[in-house]
């Protein structure tokens, strides 16, 4: 038996291929400075990540933003990450991920509620023919930021500012503003700020 001076020491992790292609999915419903921490890991990381909005028209009455608005705004929250870019994934994930050519799908973990969502999905991708998940966890800064959380805030005049680009607190402020009463306009104002 080698002496514990003998044995190798284990060797670094192989890293990835200079361009495997990501997609990051989901809703981004609106996208938040948690998501954005995820696509520029995921760019790092793989070189190319689509950021893959998901486009399902029997939901489409659940989300505050209409489709166009979260690929607008989505295009320009990525537009400075080199290798990122943004497309509407109009049906099964695992089939758009395989007419792309993407090596892994990537999502972000905040605690064991996403895990316990994720895991499934993750396995039912795979089963569907998709590539394999990869989860990235939460930066401790956006561990609790989630589009639920700004959309709720927002909702109640809060300011958003800490928790989303620029471009999604304005267009935020302007989608509330008629449910927002007449004693909310200083946060109006901080919101569009």
């Amino acid at each position: 038996m080698p002496m514990p001076s003998e044995i190798a020491p284990p060797s670094p992790p192989a890293a990835p291929p200079a361009s495997a292609l990501a997609v990051y999915p989901g809703s981004f419903d609106p996208i938040t400075l948690g998501h954005m921490d995820i696509i520029r890991r995921a760019a790092a990381l793989f070189g190319e990540v689509i950021l893959g909005i998901a486009h399902n028209a029997a939901k489409a009455g659940r989300h505050l933003l209409d489709i166009d608005t979260r690929v607008r705004l989505a295009r320009d929250a990525v537009e400075g990450i080199e290798g990122a870019r943004v497309e509407i994934i109009p049906g099964l994930l695992a089939d758009f991920c395989r007419e792309r050519g993407a090596r892994v799908i990537v999502k972000g973990l905040r605690n064991g509620a996403d895990l316990d969502a994720e895991a499934p999905m993750a396995l039912a991708n795979r089963e569907l023919g998709g590539p394999e998940t990869v989860l990235l966890i939460a930066s401790p800064a956006h561990v609790h930021v989630s589009s639920r959380l700004v959309k709720d805030i927002a909702s109640h005049g809060g300011d958003i500012a800490p928790y989303v680009p620029p471009a999604v607190a304005t267009a935020l402020s302007q989608r509330l503003a008629p449910t927002l009463g007449p004693s909310d306009h200083s946060t109006r104002r901080i919101l569009k700020d």
